[in-house]
């Protein structure tokens, strides 16, 4: 990846997943990737996410995911492909109904945990997800889904993970040591090399301390010369 030569970038979390404050992330960050129902969240809570996005000019997108709320979506399933499809569309659809009752349109795509990481390397259930997504642009790290998305001609944003261990060009599995970061110096750090090189930098909605390392974060890019704009 080759570093842009605007000062431009988006930060995001992923809300409503009933594990974190959402209220005060949704005041730091500048795109929501808002939990569809599938691996978190409800109806309700879409439509409280949406409600505050919409009041503070937050993006939002959708966060679609394997349909499994034991494992918060973090567990790697086998799906059919056209269920798989419908899934996604049903997430996507849902959502768009509760965000446009605020006002807002979902703005992108974005798979969930063990989703996200399947359709990196799975052609097969990255077109499912691709095809039960419309036309949205597509939020995620390089691999199978974003070169699909991108040959169709949809928009493809590629983000980082400063809060997350890289193994090369990969994270480091949840499971392993020091594969999710909770010092906020590094974090901060890490958010700053990344920036160059990526559209937009998550920051896990559930990781201890996540309001306070956005907040960090968000602090350490606007004094290094860097606009927050949404996706």
């Amino acid at each position: 990846m080759s570093a842009r030569a605007d000062l431009t970038v988006d930060l995001n979390a992923d809300l409503g997943e009933e594990v974190t404050d959402d209220a005060a992330l949704l005041a730091v960050v500048t795109s929501a990737n808002v939990a569809c129902g599938y691996h978190a969240g409800s109806p309700a809570i879409m439509r409280a996410v949406c409600a505050e996005a919409a009041r503070l000019g937050v993006s939002v997108g959708a966060q679609v995911s394997y349909d499994d709320r034991p494992g918060f979506g973090r567990v790697p399933l086998d799906v059919d492909p056209e269920v798989l499809r419908e899934q996604v569309r049903d997430q996507v659809g849902t959502l768009s109904e509760i965000a446009a009752r605020q006002g807002l349109t979902v703005r992108y795509l974005k798979p969930h945990g063990a989703l996200y990481h399947r359709t990196r390397d799975d052609a097969e259930q990255a077109a499912a997800v691709l095809a039960g997504s419309g036309d949205l642009p597509v939020l995620g790290m390089p691999g199978e889904l974003l070169r699909q998305a991108a040959a169709v001609g949809r928009a493809t944003l590629l983000e980082g993970f400063p809060d997350r261990t890289y193994d090369g060009d990969r994270l480091r599995p949840r499971d392993e040591p020091d594969a999710v970061l909770t010092d906020t110096g590094l974090i901060t750090r890490n958010a700053l090399r990344l920036a160059p090189a990526v559209r937009s930098l998550c920051l896990h909605g559930d990781t201890p301390g996540a309001v306070a390392h956005a907040r960090a974060v968000r602090a350490a890019l606007e004094s290094g010369g860097w606009r927050l704009v949404g996706l």
